[in-house]
């Protein structure tokens, strides 16, 4: 199967682009979050707190995406929209403008429909829902999931009254399944379980400091989505 790099969103968006560029270098004050008590969400996303300032920066995403395998233009493209999108929605109301950057503590905020289940509400692992994923939809193999049998589950998970959701498992499912399935297609239950906690960032990470290899890809989903 094709890979394909997504589109830039910032590029389309001149303000945004603007934006994004200038608050790359923007610092801000810390922000409390309690690390021992982390929803399965929260340290799913505090792989990107690159500084642990409970703060994403824009900065920081890439410097994760970079991390875990992908060039930095890719890298670049993939964070702009993730941080339009969910920074005003975690940004506290006294945080500084322009609300670009992650806060962890509200992460919840920024969850969206079309999604697994796997998730709670407030961000926390359900394991029944994880182990239907692969109950409903590894066919080939009982503990992982081929590239089609994602597409599938991304399929079978879309709300139809909330089309605005169909994008993000997408992107999310996608770059992740391009980067941690094995080289016969196969994206293993640890590596999906690793997903909900972000352990398989941290994976991913360590894998290419030991080989210094940078390769990006996606799923490539067209007119059958």
């Amino acid at each position: 199967m094709r890979a394909q790099r997504p589109s830039s969103a910032a590029a389309g968006n001149p303000v945004l682009a603007l934006l994004f560029l200038w608050v790359l270098g923007w610092r801000h004050v810390t922000a409390e979050i309690d690390i021992g008590n982390m929803t399965a969400l929260q340290k799913h996303v505090s792989f990107f707190d690159r500084n642990k300032d409970g703060i994403i920066t824009p900065s920081e995403t890439i410097e994760g995406i970079v991390a875990i395998g992908c060039d930095y233009a890719f890298a670049r493209d993939f964070a702009a929209p993730v941080h339009a999108g969910l920074g005003p929605k975690t940004s506290p109301k006294d945080a500084p403008l322009p609300h670009l950057s992650i806060y962890i503590k509200n992460i919840y905020k920024g969850m969206h429909g079309s999604d697994t289940g796997a998730l709670d509400a407030k961000g926390r692992f359900v394991p029944a829902k994880f182990e239907e994923i692969f109950s409903k939809h590894a066919k080939n193999r009982p503990d992982a999931l081929t590239s089609l049998e994602v597409k599938e589950m991304i399929l079978a998970n879309r709300d139809p009254d909330d089309p605005q959701s169909w994008a993000a498992p997408i992107q999310e499912w996608g770059l992740i399944y391009g980067l941690a399935s094995d080289k016969n297609g196969y994206f293993h239950k640890d590596s999906v379980r690793g997903i909900y906690d972000g352990s398989v960032f941290v994976k991913l990470e360590e894998e290419r400091a030991s080989s210094q290899s940078t390769v990006c890809r996606s799923l490539s989903f067209r007119s059958t989505v």
